[in-house]
């Protein structure tokens, strides 16, 4: 459901602003995020109470969504959103040529999982070697190309199908927290897929090199945590401020091994989590 970020707003005014003073300060938030629309597999947020499906439709949303009605979401959603992407992804090559699946999701887990649901929609080969990178968070899809491409490497016959799927939305909660405030305000639902091929004669994208770092200072400053009602995210203001300290240096270490500089790249793909990260990517 593709919702308008002002009835997003209206929708979080009532949960979280209950005086006028907490309402305008909520609208000063969403009209600095400078984001316009979100996707959401929950159709509440831009509908009347009474036509709620997800939440019960009551001021303070009691009795809230509890983990196992958000994990039975997304079980029903998660694998039609997923294979709507890979058919769109899936071009020149068929079904049955799919060597690897690999699976990411920090949104939703269990065992029969996404995996199988693709598996058995698509009719893949059951001798696919299957993949599940889960809680890894917004690093989550360069890893799992990153073991795409080892899979290739290691055999050039491989062709591998990446799926990123995360129901953010699912896990919305009520206390008026700044972390739940912001990271209701940014985060939305969507899926993206990937096919990663170990056979170099094909046209696409190639993959050239990987480069990790760990910033461990600001482990706490971005977490997430399984509770009984849901997942629970911690955001802390500072991250924007941690990345810009250190973009730098990582975007040089990076491009040290590739005979690259800032200067000869002409097109940057950043992980955006909101307007200042992008601030502090581009200065």
């Amino acid at each position: 459901f593709k919702h308008e970020q002002s009835a997003i707003l209206e929708f979080m005014q009532k949960v979280y602003a209950p005086t006028e003073g907490d309402r305008r300060k909520l609208r000063y938030l969403y009209k600095q995020g400078g984001i316009q629309t979100r996707y959401s597999v929950v159709p509440d947020y831009s509908l009347p109470a009474g036509e709620w499906t997800f939440y019960p439709a009551s001021e303070n949303l009691e009795p809230f969504p509890k983990i196992e009605k958000r994990m039975e979401w997304f079980d029903n959603e998660a694998a039609p959103l997923s294979i709507t992407a890979i058919q769109n992804c899936l071009q020149e090559v068929e079904e049955k040529n799919i060597t690897h699946l690999i699976t990411v999701s920090c949104t939703g887990m269990s065992a029969p999982g996404l995996d199988l649901q693709i598996l058995e929609a698509l009719d893949l080969p059951i001798t696919t070697v299957r993949s599940n990178v889960t809680f890894m968070g917004c690093y989550a899809a360069i890893h799992a190309m990153r073991i795409a491409d080892a899979f290739c490497k290691a055999d050039k016959h491989a062709n591998v199908l990446v799926v990123c799927t995360e129901l953010c939305t699912l896990h919305f909660q009520n206390q008026p927290t700044i972390d739940n405030i912001t990271s209701s305000m940014l985060f939305s639902d969507g899926s993206a897929a990937m096919l990663v091929s170990g056979d170099d004669t094909k046209q696409g994208i190639s993959i050239g090199s990987f480069y990790t770092s760990v910033n461990l200072k600001g482990k706490k400053d971005m977490a997430w945590q399984v509770s009984s009602k849901g997942f629970v995210m911690n955001l802390s203001s500072y991250v924007p401020d941690l990345i810009e300290e250190d973009f730098q240096q990582l975007v040089n270490e990076a491009l040290k091994q590739t005979g690259h500089s800032k200067e000869t790249v002409e097109q940057w793909c950043i992980h955006p989590g909101g307007k200042r990260i992008l601030d502090a990517v581009h200065n």
